[in-house]
C-alpha cells in the first residue's frame, strides 16, 4: 500500500522505441543493452519525419518565420539604399563643382569663352569625360540654357580594372527579387500615377538658387520609378555669376546598385533559410523524437489498459533518456518514476489482497470448525466454550477489516488532506494524559519527558497522532505489572527525535526486520488474535508520508554484548521540522 516515492533508474538501458526496460526486464541486463544498442542505432538512422510531427513543423515554421521578419525589415527600413543615396549625391555634387571649375578656368584664362550658344560651349562639353547617362546643362546668368551634352556624341569609356560590374544574381534571388517588387510594388503608386519625367525641367527649377550662390540638388523619380539626380552650381569668374552648371544623374543608377545589395541580402536570405531548416531539423529530432517516444509509450499503456483481457500482455515501459541534461531528462525520469511506482503500488495491492486473503482464512477456517463441531457436542459446557470461539473470531474478523479498510484508505487521504503546522508536543502530551491511565491501571509507571518550549512541526495531526497511540499502546500490551513506559522528545537540529521506550520483554533479534510488515504480530501467550498485524506498518506508512523515519531496537545493558538478554524494547520516530 506504501507509495514509491522515487526509484533508480540511473541503471536502465533505452530498449526499442516507447519500449524500454522496467520492472522484471531488468533481469538481463545483456539483452536490454543489446536491444538499447539496436534502439540508438535506428534513432541516428531516422531523423525526423515531418508529416507525422506537428512539433517539428512548428519548430521550423516559427524559425522560418522569425528570419523572413528579419530580412523583410532589413529590405522595407533599406539602410543601405540610403547610404548608397548620400554618397552619390555628394558624388555627384563634386561632378557639378568640377565641371564648374573647367568652366571658371577657361573663362578666365581665355576671353574667347563666353556663355553662349555660339561660344563653343558644346565644344567644351563635348571634351568631358563624363560617365554614360550623366547630362550636363550650361545656363547664363539670364536663366537661359546655352548648351547641353544631350544628342552629343560620347567618348566610349574603359573601365578601371577591378571596378567591373559584377553579376552576383542567380534564378533564386532574381525570383525574389520579383517577388519583393512585386509586394513593394502595391504600396508604390503605379506608373500611370507619375507624371512624366522632364529632365532639362528638373534642373532649371534649381537654376535660381544656385545663381544665387548656393549649390542645389534635387532628387525625382521617372515614369519607370527609377531615381534621378540633379545638382546646379554656379559659374563664378572674378567673384561674379556667370552662369550655372547643372548635372543630372543617370536614371535607376541608385536603384541598379540597391538592387545589388538586395541580392546580396537574398543569397543570405537564401544561405540563412538552409542553414535554419537543417538546425530546426536537428532541434526538432531532439526534441520531437523522445517526446514522440514517451507518447507513444504512454499511449501504448492506456492500450494495454483497454485491452487488458488479452493475456500474456507485458508492462508498458518508458524511453530512458535521463542521460539528457534538460528537461525531456527530467520529463522522462518522472514518468519511469511514476510508472516504477504505479506497478509497485499494483504489486503491494495484490500483495496486500493475497495477505488479506490468507489473514481471513485463519478466524474463518476457526469459525467453520466451531460451527460445524456444535451440530454434533451435547454437553452444555462444550457448547458454551465453542460459542466463546466463534465470538472470539468474529471480533477478530471484526478488528480485521476495520483495520484493512483503514489501511487501503490511508494512501488517499495521506494525498488528499492538507498538512498544517501545530505543535507536536502538544499532541504527544495530550495522548500521554490519556494513556497513562490505562498504563496505570495495568499497574505500568508511565513517564513523560518532553521539552518545555513547543516543537512546531508541519504535518497531519490526526495521523501523526495515531501513530503515537499506536506506538505507546504496543509498549502497554508488552509490558507488565511493575514494567515502566518512558515517551521523551528532543530536538536534534532540522529534525524532532520522539522516542517510546519500555521494560518489557523486549523484541525478538528475528522479528526487528519484520515487524513494520503486514499482518506480522509478534504477540505474548495470551494476545493472540487480539491484535490485527496493520499497527506498525500503517505507523510506517504515516511517517514515510512526512519523509520521516522510524525505526525499532532493544535496550541492552551494554553495547559490547549484543547477545545479552533486552531490558526491553525502543521505538524511534524521526520527523522533519
Amino acid at each position: 500500500m506504501r507509495l514509491v516515492s522515487g526509484v533508480g533508474l540511473h541503471k536502465a538501458k533505452p530498449l526499442k522505441n516507447a519500449e524500454v526496460v522496467l520492472g522484471e526486464d531488468w533481469n538481463d541486463p545483456s539483452q536490454a543493452g543489446a536491444k538499447g544498442k539496436r534502439a540508438r542505432g535506428r534513432n541516428r538512422g531516422e531523423f525526423i519525419s515531418l508529416n507525422r510531427s506537428p512539433l517539428a513543423r512548428k519548430i521550423i515554421t516559427f524559425n522560418l518565420l522569425a528570419l523572413v521578419i528579419l530580412v523583410a525589415g532589413v529590405l522595407y527600413l533599406n539602410p543601405s539604399r540610403d547610404s548608397l543615396v548620400s554618397q552619390r549625391q555628394r558624388a555627384i555634387v563634386v561632378e557639378a563643382e568640377l565641371v564648374a571649375n573647367v568652366f571658371e578656368a577657361l573663362m578666365s584664362s581665355s576671353e574667347k569663352v563666353r556663355l553662349a550658344a555660339d561660344g563653343g560651349i558644346n565644344d567644351i562639353l563635348q571634351n568631358l569625360d563624363l560617365p554614360l547617362g550623366v547630362d550636363v546643362f550650361v545656363y547664363d546668368a539670364e536663366k537661359s540654357l546655352v548648351g547641353e551634352t544631350r544628342g552629343l556624341v560620347r567618348s566610349s569609356q574603359n573601365l578601371v580594372p577591378g571596378l567591373e560590374d559584377e553579376n552576383h544574381s542567380t534564378l533564386i534571388t532574381d525570383f525574389l527579387n520579383a517577388v519583393w517588387e512585386s509586394v513593394s510594388g502595391l504600396l508604390a503608386p503605379s506608373a500611370r500615377d507619375r507624371p512624366d519625367l522632364d529632365i532639362e525641367e528638373m534642373a532649371r527649377s534649381l537654376v535660381a538658387d544656385a545663381l544665387a550662390g548656393d549649390t542645389q540638388i534635387k532628387t525625382g523619380r521617372d515614369e519607370n520609378g527609377e531615381t534621378v539626380f540633379s545638382v546646379a552650381t554656379a559659374i563664378v569668374v572674378n567673384g561674379k555669376q556667370l552662369g550655372v552648371i547643372a548635372i543630372t544623374s543617370a536614371a535607376g543608377e541608385i536603384d541598379q546598385l540597391v538592387r545589388r545589395e538586395r541580392e546580396l541580402v537574398f543569397q543570405m536570405f537564401v544561405i540563412a533559410i538552409l542553414v535554419s531548416i537543417g538546425l530546426s531539423l536537428v532541434l526538432a529530432s531532439t526534441i520531437a523524437n523522445p517526446l514522440s517516444d514517451l507518447a507513444a509509450a504512454a499511449e501504448l499503456g492506456r492500450k494495454k489498459n483497454k485491452d487488458s483481457n488479452k493475456s500474456g500482455s507485458a508492462r508498458i515501459s518508458i524511453p530512458d533518456l535521463t542521460g539528457r541534461p534538460d528537461e525531456i531528462g527530467r520529463l522522462s525520469v518522472a514518468l519511469r518514476g511514476m510508472v516504477a511506482a504505479l506497478y509497485d503500488r499494483i504489486d503491494a495491492n495484490e500483495q496486500f489482497a493475497a495477505d488479506v486473503a490468507h489473514e481471513l482464512k485463519n478466524p474463518l477456517a476457526s469459525l467453520r470448525s466451531a460451527a460445524s463441531t456444535l451440530r454434533i457436542v451435547k454437553k452444555e459446557e462444550q457448547r458454551s466454550t465453542l460459542l466463546d470461539v466463534v465470538e472470539h473470531d468474529v471480533r477478530r474478523l471484526d478488528r480485521l477489516i476495520s483495520d484493512i479498510s483503514n489501511a487501503s484508505r490511508l494512501d488517499s487521504e495521506l494525498v488528499k488532506e492538507e498538512q498544517l503546522s501545530f505543535d507536536l508536543l502538544k499532541t504527544i502530551g495530550n495522548i500521554n494524559d490519556y494513556l497513562a491511565q490505562e498504563a496505570k491501571a495495568k499497574g505500568v509507571d508511565f513517564i513523560s519527558d518532553l521539552p518545555s518550549q513547543p516543537i512546531i512541526i508541519t504535518g497531519l495531526e490526526q495521523r501523526l497522532a495515531q501513530v503515537f497511540v499506536n506506538l505507546i499502546t504496543n509498549a502497554i500490551s508488552f509490558c507488565e505489572e511493575g514494567d515502566a513506559i518512558r515517551i521523551w522528545a528532543r530536538r536534534r537540529e532540522n529534525r524532532v527525535l520522539v522516542v517510546v521506550e519500555d521494560t518489557g520483554s523486549g523484541i525478538p533479534e528475528q522479528a526487528l526486520h519484520k515487524i513494520f510488515n503486514r499482518f506480522y504480530s509478534e504477540r505474548p501467550e495470551g494476545h493472540f488474535g487480539n491484535n490485527s498485524g496493520l499497527g506498525l506498518a500503517i505507523s510506517k506508512q504515516i511517517i514515510e508520508a512526512h519523509d520521516g523515519v522510524i525505526w525499532a531496537e532493544n535496550i541492552r545493558p551494554t553495547d559490547a554484548d549484543i547477545t545479552s538478554e533486552p531490558l526491553g524494547a525502543r521505538f524511534v520516530v524521526g520527523l522533519p521540522i
